[in-house]
């Protein structure tokens, strides 16, 4: 496994178990079609089904993880997400940035911002 897989496979467990904490329930994690991935799909505590795009990175220096969120990969999730339910859901689109240091060699979280409704 790569260096950027391992990087996006921590993100994105410490984003389930964000989720899971605030008390999302985990639908599917890694749902892919040939026309996309969708990282999280989970159910909020109003039973919406909540799409969700992770973003690990070490550091905001070069921009904010939530904004190489292009309209490209915003169009590629929301017809996943069709094909995962269909139009007639209540649904919506998140972002989780993850962001991490090393230390001693092992990745540890620095701040986990939640981004509901981001497009």
């Amino acid at each position: 496994m790569t260096d950027k897989r391992k990087i996006g496979r921590f993100g994105e467990e410490a984003a389930a178990l964000y989720l899971i904490k605030k008390g999302y329930t985990i639908r599917e994690r890694n749902y892919w079609l040939p026309i996309g991935e969708i990282d999280i799909i989970a159910i909020d505590k109003d039973g919406c089904t909540v799409f969700v795009e992770v973003k690990t990175r070490k550091n905001s220096d070069y921009g904010y993880a939530s904004e190489f969120v292009d309209a490209k990969k915003q169009q590629k999730l929301t017809r996943t997400a069709e094909a995962y339910c269909g139009r007639d859901i209540y649904m919506r689109f998140d972002i989780i940035e993850v962001y991490y240091k090393l230390t001693d060699n092992r990745m540890q979280i620095t701040e986990i911002n939640h981004i509901e409704n981001a497009f």
